[in-house]
């Protein structure tokens, strides 16, 4: 099992409930397939860089989970098919990442030379 965080830009038309209805069919997905997941959040409406589809914003949400390292295939093509995801990407995270993530959940100060170590 390794940590992952993946970001996934949804198409800005979406409602909330297919928002969050999408959201959760990716969490089951996760789970369903011998993964946990650690902790989502929701961005909301971002202003993109660029043009995506003819679309300047998105909605953004990120999943920090831990999977079997075969499992991110199948998550691929699930998103790749999925037409309300515009784009999606993978990060494969180290423990000093996991453990930096959950410090920064329960609200745990870091010094500046803590900071400059995780940077």
């Amino acid at each position: 099992m390794s940590n992952y965080e993946l970001m996934v830009i949804f198409t800005p038309v979406l409602s909330d409930e297919d928002y969050k209805s999408t959201q959760k069919k990716y969490e089951s997905l996760v789970k369903e397939n011998g993964g946990s997941v650690v902790h989502t959040k929701q961005w909301g409406l971002k202003s993109l860089a660029y043009p995506i589809a003819k679309k300047t914003t998105g909605l953004y949400w990120v999943m920090e989970y831990s999977a079997p390292t075969s499992f991110n295939e199948k998550l691929k093509i699930q998103l790749l098919r999925d037409e309300n995801v515009m784009r999606h990407m993978f990060t494969v995270l180290d423990k000093y990442a996991v453990e930096y993530n959950a410090k920064k959940r329960s609200g745990v100060q870091h010094s500046k030379n803590e900071k400059a170590e995780v940077l």
